[in-house]
């Protein structure tokens, strides 16, 4: 493809997979031209929308790659980019004394406060877009053709000054993302809970085993039941864990230069420990929301799980499998071997929920299958 396309064919996707314009409120609207732009990276050629894409459940849309690439070639984070759905759901990041755990925030590791400051990391990062400061990024976006839309939102003077027009574009796309587009509820299980459709019976037993504390007990971490509201369940409490996931052997991460990554391979993501500096922290992440699982794979914050399948089975057999010889393999071959690698991180493992659950390899397919019905745009 030729790469001067490339910006065209971000902003002609984005107009494909969203309500057409003025459909959306002017804020919306501008904040989904905004995430389409493909013109707001260095070099040109990657939008909000290639890491969070409409078609992947907006997660990264290269499942070939563990981990989120960024607008330079060869450049890659350490992480797997989270699904946008559902975001704005996600309370304000606190310390819960009495449950002793930490809720709250965005990013795996809770760095963000909000929406909006979600959205300008990513545009700053050298591993992500790549803008070396603020005013070469407001400069582009006064040269896009929204450049209008942005005036008649935020005022006629709203370009002219970096600093508040950087917080204008973290606000216009934080509103995109908390339309209906990124918040849909619309999957199987949604109709189930509305008594619309039955579960078949595997699915059923899915939803037994994955609410079951003796069995899967997935729930504990992954609310599947509506709020005393009526809120439909967001299949995540919001709470940081270390599941004990291994470290990728394929994290492109690992080979990047010392001025990206000074530890080389020898790096540790620390996630909530590393942000807050406390050992207690180290190696937990976030509980992600399961919709949209069917499309957001590979899975966990490094992407070390290519299959649904094997995240089952890792939360039901990280105890029981012997450990394998080498520290760095794959999940195929993990699984071939009937062994885990070890932990990325040992501190703090959660060996309460996690580990042994003693599900036999059909109570397995059958979590499979229930979390399958958490697939929006389901039609019965």
């Amino acid at each position: 493809m030729n790469p001067a396309s490339v910006p065209v064919l971000c902003l002609a996707l984005g107009a494909a997979l969203s309500p057409a314009v003025h459909s959306l409120p002017s804020k919306a609207e501008l904040g989904r031209q905004l995430f389409f732009d493909a013109n707001l990276s260095e070099p040109a050629g990657q939008a909000c929308a290639d890491c969070h894409d409409p078609f992947r459940g907006f997660s990264d849309q290269d499942r070939g790659s563990p981990t989120s690439a960024g607008a330079v070639p060869g450049r890659a984070g350490p992480r797997n980019a989270l699904t946008a759905m559902y975001a704005d759901y996600s309370p304000a990041f606190h310390f819960d004394a009495r449950a002793g755990l930490y809720y709250g925030g965005l990013f795996w590791d809770g760095r963000a406060a909000s929406l909006e400051a979600q959205t300008k990391g990513p545009l700053l990062n050298p591993l992500e877009m790549n803008n070396p400061d603020i005013a070469t990024l407001i400069g582009k976006v006064r040269a896009a053709p929204y450049a209008p839309l942005f005036a008649q939102v935020f005022g006629p003077d709203a370009l002219d000054d970096p600093a508040t027009a950087y917080d204008h574009l973290a606000a216009a796309i934080a509103e995109f993302e908390r339309g209906p587009k990124l918040n849909r509820f619309a999957s199987k299980y949604d109709a189930y809970l509305a008594g619309r459709v039955k579960l078949t019976r595997q699915e059923a037993q899915g939803l037994a085993l994955f609410e079951a504390p003796e069995k899967g007990g997935c729930a504990s971490c992954h609310l599947s039941r509506s709020a005393p509201d009526a809120a439909p369940p967001l299949f995540t409490d919001f709470s940081y864990h270390n599941i004990g996931v291994p470290k990728n052997p394929n994290n492109p991460f690992y080979a990047l230069p010392p001025e990206f990554n000074p530890e080389g391979a020898a790096f540790v993501d620390l996630g909530l420990g590393g942000v807050l500096d406390q050992p207690t922290e180290y190696g937990k992440f976030k509980v992600p929301t399961l919709r949209n699982l069917a499309r957001t794979a590979p899975y966990m914050h490094n992407g070390y799980f290519r299959t649904l399948r094997g995240v089952v089975d890792f939360y039901n057999s990280r105890d029981r499998k012997p450990a394998c010889p080498k520290p760095l393999l794959g999940e195929s071959a993990a699984l071939r071997r009937g062994c885990w690698p070890v932990p990325e991180t040992s501190a703090n493992l959660n060996t309460a929920q996690v580990g042994h659950l003693g599900l036999r390899d059909t109570e397995i397919d059958a979590i499979v299958a229930f979390l399958l019905t958490l697939t929006d745009g389901y039609q019965p």
